[in-house]
């Protein structure tokens, strides 16, 4: 039975969500602030499989909770749930290191059918490393220099050391790479990685991108894989000179 941890702070909201995924057959804990979200998706705390997380919560809020949950190695895949719509809240999301995102007022078929999408690809993963496939023989695998990048398995390998991307890290990543050798403005990355037509600030962009440059270069601050073009935006070299 996967278990779902639901955070919202508007009491009638949570127990209604735990009644209706409990339907479904899920296992659900209820936390109503991000501190006790936190402290749920402890280490010493039993797992779950998926984060059901809104934005506005009393202390630290739904964007703080995911940001603190990634940088302590904590990957659940997590469900943004909000009534903020405006384009530059949902990349703020997925910036922080969200699975998916979706708005208030929601139809509860629709909130079911993405935390079933989420199951499906945390089980797939799973299927994965246990098959423990050698390197070689990876299905969606890219290698540059002594790096590589496990597509399916959302992880960069550096010499060695593994690190762990987000979703959308590993599909700006791959778009970048798709197009190789060619420069990439920061609109077409909103629109063709996030679906992002609006006026958006695309200084996101940017934070995924530095984010990048930690893992992948030796140098951060002299990039030779992942460069700036510019007055355009961005730029993959597998192999530089």
């Amino acid at each position: 039975m996967s278990r779902v941890l639901v955070v919202e702070d508007e009491h009638h909201l949570a127990e209604g969500l735990r009644f209706n995924l409990e339907a479904e057959g899920y296992q659900v804990e209820v936390a109503e602030t991000g501190e006790g979200a936190l402290a749920m998706l402890s280490a010493d705390a039993p797992g779950f499989d998926v984060v059901v997380l809104d934005v506005m919560l009393p202390g630290i809020d739904g964007f703080s909770v995911i940001a603190q949950m990634r940088q302590g190695g904590q990957f659940t895949p997590t469900l943004m749930l909000t009534a903020r719509s405006h384009p530059d809240d949902v990349l703020r999301g997925f910036e922080a290191g969200a699975d998916d995102y979706l708005t208030k007022p929601f139809e509860l078929p629709i909130l079911i059918a993405r935390i079933r999408s989420l199951l499906r690809r945390t089980d797939w993963l799973r299927a994965q490393t246990k098959a423990a496939k050698p390197a070689t023989q990876a299905a969606d695998r890219f290698e540059f220099g002594e790096k590589s990048v496990e597509f399916d398995l959302l992880e960069l390998r550096v010499r060695g050391a593994a690190f762990p991307l987000t979703l959308m890290e590993a599909n700006l990543l791959r778009y970048l790479i798709q197009h190789e050798g060619k420069p990439v403005s920061r609109k077409a990355m909103l629109e063709d990685v996030w679906g992002l037509h609006e006026d958006t600030d695309t200084r996101a962009i940017d934070n995924f991108i530095v984010r990048l440059r930690r893992y992948i270069e030796d140098n951060p601050t002299k990039p030779c894989h992942l460069l700036t073009v510019r007055g355009v935006g961005y730029k993959f070299v597998a192999a530089p000179n």
